[in-house]
């Protein structure tokens, strides 16, 4: 199957159906991110980032949001 299958199938979709692909899609791709942010965190890559981000909470640099 390619991406232009998908799309022609997607575009038959009646509004309904594309509503439940649509919460699907939204369930998928965030788990999907979420499990690239958890090998990214095992992997050490976000190391530096947090690093920074306490070094400049520590300083006082840092605000609530």
């Amino acid at each position: 199957m390619t991406i232009e299958d998908i799309e022609k199938a997607i575009s038959k979709l009646k509004p309904e159906e594309l509503d439940r692909f649509r919460v699907w899609f939204e369930k998928f791709d965030a788990a999907r991110f979420d499990e690239k942010i958890e090998r990214d965190v095992m992997a050490g890559r976000l190391d530096r980032l947090a690093e920074q981000a306490i070094a400049e909470f520590r300083k006082g640099q840092a605000r609530e949001l």
